[in-house]
Protein backbone atom coordinates (compact mmCIF):
# COMPACT_ATOMS: atom_id res chain seq x y z
CA UNK A 1 0.00 0.00 0.00
CA UNK A 2 1.68 3.23 -1.27
CA UNK A 3 1.52 6.19 1.20
CA UNK A 4 1.88 9.79 1.52
CA UNK A 5 2.64 11.97 4.33
CA UNK A 6 -0.25 14.28 4.94
CA UNK A 7 -0.09 17.32 2.78
CA UNK A 8 1.32 19.71 4.89
CA UNK A 9 -0.85 22.80 3.69
CA UNK A 10 -3.73 20.97 4.62
CA UNK A 11 -5.41 22.60 8.00
CA UNK A 12 -8.93 23.22 8.67
CA UNK A 13 -8.58 26.04 11.32
CA UNK A 14 -11.12 26.27 14.22
CA UNK A 15 -14.57 27.35 13.47
CA UNK A 16 -14.42 29.68 16.47
CA UNK A 17 -11.61 32.12 18.03
CA UNK A 18 -11.39 30.67 21.02
CA UNK A 19 -11.90 26.78 20.38
CA UNK A 20 -9.17 24.27 19.70
CA UNK A 21 -7.70 23.86 16.55
CA UNK A 22 -7.11 19.96 16.41
CA UNK A 23 -5.85 19.70 12.65
CA UNK A 24 -2.84 22.28 13.02
CA UNK A 25 0.02 20.08 12.95
CA UNK A 26 -1.66 16.91 12.70
CA UNK A 27 0.61 13.75 11.45
CA UNK A 28 -1.19 11.63 9.40
CA UNK A 29 -1.39 9.88 5.95
CA UNK A 30 -3.03 9.74 3.17
CA UNK A 31 -2.76 8.54 -0.19
CA UNK A 32 -2.81 10.97 -3.16
CA UNK A 33 -1.61 11.07 -6.43
CA UNK A 34 1.43 13.46 -6.63
CA UNK A 35 -0.38 15.38 -9.66
CA UNK A 36 -2.88 16.46 -7.35
CA UNK A 37 -0.34 16.89 -4.54
CA UNK A 38 0.97 19.33 -6.78
CA UNK A 39 -2.14 21.00 -7.45
CA UNK A 40 -2.56 21.65 -3.99
CA UNK A 41 0.80 22.51 -2.90
CA UNK A 42 1.70 24.59 -5.74
CA UNK A 43 -1.05 25.92 -7.24
CA UNK A 44 -4.77 26.32 -6.64
CA UNK A 45 -7.71 24.50 -7.45
CA UNK A 46 -11.96 25.71 -8.13
CA UNK A 47 -15.01 24.01 -7.61
CA UNK A 48 -18.52 24.76 -8.48
CA UNK A 49 -20.50 24.39 -5.15
CA UNK A 50 -23.75 25.67 -6.58
CA UNK A 51 -25.47 22.52 -6.55
CA UNK A 52 -24.75 23.37 -2.41
CA UNK A 53 -28.00 24.26 -0.75
CA UNK A 54 -27.98 27.89 0.80
CA UNK A 55 -30.46 28.98 3.24
CA UNK A 56 -31.04 32.66 4.69
CA UNK A 57 -32.24 32.54 8.02
CA UNK A 58 -32.92 35.99 8.93
CA UNK A 59 -34.86 38.31 11.32
CA UNK A 60 -34.56 39.69 15.33
CA UNK A 61 -34.10 36.11 16.51
CA UNK A 62 -32.23 34.37 14.00
CA UNK A 63 -28.83 34.14 16.08
CA UNK A 64 -31.18 32.74 18.85
CA UNK A 65 -32.80 30.55 16.73
CA UNK A 66 -29.57 28.61 15.49
CA UNK A 67 -27.74 29.05 18.49
CA UNK A 68 -30.52 26.40 20.05
CA UNK A 69 -30.95 24.16 16.74
CA UNK A 70 -27.15 23.31 16.03
CA UNK A 71 -24.18 22.64 17.65
CA UNK A 72 -21.94 25.76 17.88
CA UNK A 73 -22.29 28.95 19.75
CA UNK A 74 -23.92 31.32 17.87
CA UNK A 75 -25.00 34.16 20.27
CA UNK A 76 -20.89 34.69 20.51
CA UNK A 77 -20.93 35.38 16.76
CA UNK A 78 -20.62 39.24 15.03
CA UNK A 79 -21.34 40.07 11.66
CA UNK A 80 -18.50 39.31 9.47
CA UNK A 81 -17.99 36.13 11.30
CA UNK A 82 -19.05 32.20 10.68
CA UNK A 83 -18.34 28.78 12.40
CA UNK A 84 -19.08 25.33 11.22
CA UNK A 85 -21.78 23.99 12.89
CA UNK A 86 -23.66 20.39 13.00
CA UNK A 87 -27.71 19.89 13.06
CA UNK A 88 -28.43 16.56 14.90
CA UNK A 89 -31.90 15.33 15.85
CA UNK A 90 -33.43 15.09 19.68
CA UNK A 91 -31.34 12.21 20.13
CA UNK A 92 -27.70 13.63 18.82
CA UNK A 93 -27.79 11.64 15.59
CA UNK A 94 -26.30 13.66 12.98
CA UNK A 95 -28.18 15.52 10.08
CA UNK A 96 -25.55 17.67 8.48
CA UNK A 97 -22.44 19.86 8.28
CA UNK A 98 -23.11 23.51 7.80
CA UNK A 99 -21.06 26.28 7.11
CA UNK A 100 -22.62 29.35 8.70
CA UNK A 101 -21.88 32.92 7.57
CA UNK A 102 -23.44 35.66 9.86
CA UNK A 103 -24.11 38.93 8.36
CA UNK A 104 -25.85 42.41 9.47
CA UNK A 105 -29.30 40.97 9.03
CA UNK A 106 -29.04 37.53 8.17
CA UNK A 107 -26.93 34.02 8.70
CA UNK A 108 -26.32 32.29 5.32
CA UNK A 109 -26.57 28.69 5.78
CA UNK A 110 -24.28 26.61 3.42
CA UNK A 111 -25.38 22.71 3.33
CA UNK A 112 -24.93 19.93 1.72
CA UNK A 113 -26.96 19.42 -1.74
CA UNK A 114 -29.03 16.58 -0.38
CA UNK A 115 -29.84 18.47 3.01
CA UNK A 116 -31.07 21.33 1.37
CA UNK A 117 -34.99 20.47 1.11
CA UNK A 118 -34.79 18.52 4.41
CA UNK A 119 -33.38 21.40 6.62
CA UNK A 120 -35.72 23.71 5.21
CA UNK A 121 -38.50 21.49 6.16
CA UNK A 122 -36.75 20.15 9.85
CA UNK A 123 -35.82 24.19 10.46
CA UNK A 124 -39.19 25.46 9.83
CA UNK A 125 -40.98 23.09 12.13
CA UNK A 126 -39.47 24.46 14.94
CA UNK A 127 -39.90 28.13 14.48
CA UNK A 128 -42.97 29.09 16.77
CA UNK A 129 -45.84 31.84 16.84
CA UNK A 130 -43.77 34.05 18.79
CA UNK A 131 -40.46 33.58 16.79
CA UNK A 132 -38.95 36.41 14.54
CA UNK A 133 -37.78 33.96 12.29
CA UNK A 134 -37.63 33.85 8.57
CA UNK A 135 -36.11 30.95 5.83
CA UNK A 136 -35.50 31.54 2.73
CA UNK A 137 -34.45 29.16 -0.15
CA UNK A 138 -31.46 31.21 -1.75
CA UNK A 139 -30.30 28.09 -3.99
CA UNK A 140 -31.16 29.04 -7.61
CA UNK A 141 -30.35 32.36 -7.24
CA UNK A 142 -26.73 32.25 -5.59
CA UNK A 143 -23.48 30.25 -6.40
CA UNK A 144 -21.21 28.68 -5.10
CA UNK A 145 -17.50 28.01 -5.60
CA UNK A 146 -14.53 27.16 -3.17
CA UNK A 147 -10.96 27.84 -3.96
CA UNK A 148 -8.32 25.12 -2.41
CA UNK A 149 -3.97 25.30 -2.06
CA UNK A 150 -1.66 26.62 -1.69
CA UNK A 151 -2.16 29.78 -4.06
CA UNK A 152 -5.89 30.93 -3.05
CA UNK A 153 -4.27 34.00 -1.57
CA UNK A 154 -3.12 35.25 -4.71
CA UNK A 155 -6.63 34.40 -6.42
CA UNK A 156 -8.26 36.61 -3.65
CA UNK A 157 -6.41 39.41 -4.48
CA UNK A 158 -7.25 39.48 -7.70
CA UNK A 159 -10.63 39.71 -6.87
CA UNK A 160 -9.90 42.54 -4.35
CA UNK A 161 -10.19 40.90 -1.32
CA UNK A 162 -6.45 40.74 0.15
CA UNK A 163 -8.28 42.26 3.47
CA UNK A 164 -9.83 38.90 3.89
CA UNK A 165 -6.61 37.05 3.94
CA UNK A 166 -5.59 36.11 7.51
CA UNK A 167 -8.46 36.32 8.76
CA UNK A 168 -9.80 33.48 11.01
CA UNK A 169 -11.66 30.84 9.32
CA UNK A 170 -15.28 31.45 9.00
CA UNK A 171 -14.49 35.12 8.49
CA UNK A 172 -15.73 36.94 5.26
CA UNK A 173 -16.67 40.79 3.35
CA UNK A 174 -18.42 41.43 0.75
CA UNK A 175 -16.94 40.85 -2.79
CA UNK A 176 -15.62 43.62 -4.03
CA UNK A 177 -16.85 45.79 -7.10
CA UNK A 178 -20.58 44.24 -6.49
CA UNK A 179 -24.18 45.32 -5.10
CA UNK A 180 -24.20 44.72 -1.56
CA UNK A 181 -26.89 42.23 -1.84
CA UNK A 182 -27.07 38.64 0.57
CA UNK A 183 -25.25 36.27 -0.65
CA UNK A 184 -22.08 38.15 -2.51
CA UNK A 185 -19.02 37.56 -0.07
CA UNK A 186 -16.10 35.86 0.25
CA UNK A 187 -15.25 33.27 3.38
CA UNK A 188 -12.31 32.28 5.00
CA UNK A 189 -12.14 28.19 4.97
CA UNK A 190 -12.37 26.01 1.64
CA UNK A 191 -14.84 23.69 2.67
CA UNK A 192 -12.10 20.90 3.53
CA UNK A 193 -8.74 20.92 5.21
CA UNK A 194 -7.09 22.16 2.67
CA UNK A 195 -6.36 26.07 3.37
CA UNK A 196 -8.33 28.15 0.69
CA UNK A 197 -11.90 30.48 0.70
CA UNK A 198 -15.51 29.78 -0.37
CA UNK A 199 -17.43 32.78 -2.32
CA UNK A 200 -21.37 32.77 -2.53
CA UNK A 201 -22.49 35.39 -4.72
CA UNK A 202 -25.81 36.25 -6.58
CA UNK A 203 -26.00 33.66 -9.67
CA UNK A 204 -25.73 36.99 -11.86
CA UNK A 205 -22.09 37.66 -11.61
CA UNK A 206 -21.58 34.13 -11.62
CA UNK A 207 -20.20 34.60 -15.37
CA UNK A 208 -17.83 37.21 -14.32
CA UNK A 209 -16.73 36.14 -10.71
CA UNK A 210 -15.47 32.23 -12.50
CA UNK A 211 -13.77 33.88 -15.50
CA UNK A 212 -12.13 35.90 -13.19
CA UNK A 213 -10.69 33.06 -10.78
CA UNK A 214 -10.19 31.11 -14.30
CA UNK A 215 -8.28 33.79 -15.97
CA UNK A 216 -6.10 34.32 -12.64
CA UNK A 217 -5.06 30.91 -13.02
CA UNK A 218 -7.18 28.34 -10.91
CA UNK A 219 -7.70 24.76 -12.15
CA UNK A 220 -11.47 23.63 -12.30
CA UNK A 221 -11.80 20.27 -10.44
CA UNK A 222 -14.69 18.13 -10.64
CA UNK A 223 -17.38 16.73 -8.21
CA UNK A 224 -15.59 13.00 -8.55
CA UNK A 225 -12.24 15.15 -7.77
CA UNK A 226 -13.69 16.66 -4.82
CA UNK A 227 -15.67 13.36 -3.70
CA UNK A 228 -11.74 11.60 -3.92
CA UNK A 229 -10.39 14.79 -1.80
CA UNK A 230 -13.46 14.67 0.65
CA UNK A 231 -12.41 10.98 1.57
CA UNK A 232 -8.90 11.34 1.53
CA UNK A 233 -8.95 14.62 3.78
CA UNK A 234 -12.27 12.77 5.87
CA UNK A 235 -14.78 15.61 5.30
CA UNK A 236 -18.33 13.32 6.11
CA UNK A 237 -21.26 13.08 3.60
CA UNK A 238 -24.68 12.61 4.92
CA UNK A 239 -25.42 9.44 4.27
CA UNK A 240 -22.30 7.86 4.60
CA UNK A 241 -20.44 9.38 7.84
CA UNK A 242 -23.50 11.23 8.82
CA UNK A 243 -26.34 9.05 9.48
CA UNK A 244 -29.10 8.34 12.37
CA UNK A 245 -25.93 5.73 13.55
CA UNK A 246 -23.85 8.35 14.36
CA UNK A 247 -23.53 11.67 16.69
CA UNK A 248 -21.10 14.62 16.01
CA UNK A 249 -18.25 13.52 18.78
CA UNK A 250 -18.20 9.87 17.30
CA UNK A 251 -17.64 11.79 13.58
CA UNK A 252 -14.72 13.78 15.21
CA UNK A 253 -16.72 17.14 14.44
CA UNK A 254 -15.44 18.07 18.34
CA UNK A 255 -14.24 21.94 16.60
CA UNK A 256 -18.69 22.27 15.89
CA UNK A 257 -19.75 22.10 19.37
CA UNK A 258 -19.80 24.31 22.46
CA UNK A 259 -19.84 22.52 25.35
CA UNK A 260 -20.34 25.57 27.33
CA UNK A 261 -23.81 27.66 25.69
CA UNK A 262 -26.59 25.45 27.11
CA UNK A 263 -29.28 23.55 26.30
CA UNK A 264 -29.83 22.84 22.68
CA UNK A 265 -31.58 19.94 20.50
CA UNK A 266 -29.19 17.47 21.45
CA UNK A 267 -27.52 18.66 23.76
CA UNK A 268 -28.03 16.49 26.78
CA UNK A 269 -26.34 12.97 25.23
CA UNK A 270 -23.57 15.03 23.45
CA UNK A 271 -22.92 16.55 26.83
CA UNK A 272 -22.88 13.28 28.69
CA UNK A 273 -20.83 11.51 25.97
CA UNK A 274 -18.35 14.00 26.85
CA UNK A 275 -18.39 14.18 30.77
CA UNK A 276 -18.18 10.35 30.60
CA UNK A 277 -16.02 9.84 28.08
CA UNK A 278 -18.45 7.60 26.32
CA UNK A 279 -17.53 7.90 22.57
CA UNK A 280 -17.66 4.14 21.74
CA UNK A 281 -16.21 4.40 17.45
CA UNK A 282 -14.51 6.75 15.57
CA UNK A 283 -14.54 7.82 12.08
CA UNK A 284 -10.84 7.08 11.06
CA UNK A 285 -9.49 7.16 7.54
CA UNK A 286 -8.35 3.90 6.07
CA UNK A 287 -5.68 2.84 3.65
CA UNK A 288 -6.53 -0.20 1.47
CA UNK A 289 -4.61 -2.46 -0.95
CA UNK A 290 -8.19 -2.60 -3.49
CA UNK A 291 -11.70 -1.21 -3.74
CA UNK A 292 -14.18 -2.40 -1.19
CA UNK A 293 -17.88 -1.32 -1.11
CA UNK A 294 -18.84 0.93 1.64
CA UNK A 295 -21.03 -0.70 4.11
CA UNK A 296 -18.42 -3.35 4.10
CA UNK A 297 -17.87 -4.86 7.59
CA UNK A 298 -14.24 -4.08 9.60
CA UNK A 299 -12.41 -7.07 11.41
CA UNK A 300 -9.37 -7.33 13.24
CA UNK A 301 -8.38 -10.41 14.74
CA UNK A 302 -11.51 -11.87 13.01
CA UNK A 303 -13.61 -9.55 15.42
CA UNK A 304 -16.26 -7.42 13.91
CA UNK A 305 -14.68 -4.00 15.17
CA UNK A 306 -16.83 -1.55 12.43
CA UNK A 307 -18.00 -0.53 9.29
CA UNK A 308 -16.67 1.43 6.20
CA UNK A 309 -18.70 4.27 5.06
CA UNK A 310 -16.75 5.55 1.75
CA UNK A 311 -14.31 4.58 -0.57
CA UNK A 312 -11.95 6.02 -3.31
CA UNK A 313 -9.30 4.98 -6.16
CA UNK A 314 -6.88 7.32 -6.86
CA UNK A 315 -4.58 6.15 -9.31
CA UNK A 316 -3.16 2.73 -8.06
CA UNK A 317 -3.69 3.47 -4.38
CA UNK A 318 -7.30 3.03 -2.17
CA UNK A 319 -8.70 4.92 0.45
CA UNK A 320 -11.92 4.75 2.61
CA UNK A 321 -13.45 5.87 5.75
CA UNK A 322 -14.82 4.05 8.26
CA UNK A 323 -15.85 3.72 12.12
CA UNK A 324 -13.83 1.53 14.00
CA UNK A 325 -14.86 0.88 17.79
CA UNK A 326 -12.76 2.87 20.15
CA UNK A 327 -11.30 -0.27 22.09
CA UNK A 328 -10.34 -1.52 19.04
CA UNK A 329 -7.69 0.88 18.39
CA UNK A 330 -6.63 3.62 16.38
CA UNK A 331 -3.97 4.45 14.29
CA UNK A 332 -1.83 1.78 13.06
CA UNK A 333 -4.52 -0.84 13.46
CA UNK A 334 -4.23 -3.77 11.45
CA UNK A 335 -7.96 -4.16 9.78
CA UNK A 336 -9.53 -6.53 6.86
CA UNK A 337 -12.60 -5.92 5.01
CA UNK A 338 -13.88 -9.43 3.03
CA UNK A 339 -10.09 -10.21 1.84
CA UNK A 340 -9.11 -6.90 1.85
CA UNK A 341 -6.28 -5.55 4.00
CA UNK A 342 -6.54 -2.29 5.65
CA UNK A 343 -4.22 -0.08 7.76
CA UNK A 344 -6.01 2.44 10.22
CA UNK A 345 -4.69 6.14 9.63
CA UNK A 346 -5.53 9.75 10.60
CA UNK A 347 -7.42 11.95 8.17
CA UNK A 348 -7.04 15.67 8.58
CA UNK A 349 -10.48 17.01 8.89
CA UNK A 350 -11.50 15.15 12.63
CA UNK A 351 -10.34 15.06 15.77
CA UNK A 352 -10.56 12.59 18.13
CA UNK A 353 -9.02 14.02 21.62
CA UNK A 354 -11.78 14.87 24.52
CA UNK A 355 -11.42 18.68 25.50
CA UNK A 356 -9.13 19.23 27.88
CA UNK A 357 -11.03 19.36 31.45
CA UNK A 358 -11.37 23.14 31.77
CA UNK A 359 -12.93 23.10 28.32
Amino acid sequence: MAQWERNPIANYPCPMPNARCPIQNLKSKIIMSESAIQLLETGVAVYNRSHWGRIKVSDGDRLRFLHNQSTNDFESLKPGQGCDTVFVTSTARTIDLASAYVTDDAVLLLVSPNRREYLMQWLDKYIFFADKVQLTDLTDETVTFSLLGSQSNAIIEKLGASEIIGKPYGSHIQIPNLNEETGNIIAVGSGLATPGYTLILNANHKEKIWSQIIGSGAVEIKDNDWETLRILQGRPKPESELTDDYNPLEVGLWQTVSFDKGCYIGQETIARLNTYKGVKQNLWGISLNSFVEPGTVITANDEKVGKLTSCTQDGDNYFGLGYIRTKAGGVGLKIKLGETQGEVVSIPFVTHEYPNSEQ
